[in-house]
């Protein structure tokens, strides 16, 4: 994430696998650096994303207001509703919940 936000550019229609906080709502499907940067409105720390079309209810409840494991096409010129965004990720074909060991 820090990479696509700090060097949207050299991502630039590429594939990616990143891990982040992730908050699906009326025109702010985001992921996050960290939940804090969604709670104090930090966007610039986030990238949109294009939520997959097939994700079920269940789906989005599950995965909503969590860390996830995505995957998908970086697009360094779209930045979400308002432009708000550090960039998007689109054609998202993996999204789960991460799973983290505690040391």
């Amino acid at each position: 994430m820090i990479q696509l936000i700090a060097n949207p550019q050299a991502w630039d229609g590429k594939h990616v696998r990143v891990i982040g906080f992730l908050r699906l709502e009326f025109e702010g499907d985001a992921l996050y650096l960290h939940r804090e940067d969604y709670a104090q409105g930090i966007t610039n720390d986030g990238v949109w994303i294009d939520r997959p079309k097939d994700l079920t209810p269940a789906q989005n409840e599950q995965l909503n207001n969590g860390y996830v494991i995505l995957e998908g096409i970086f697009r360094a010129d779209r930045h979400g509703h308002m432009g708000l965004f550090s960039g998007a990720i689109s054609d998202i074909g993996r999204i789960e919940t991460w799973k983290f060991a505690r040391r």
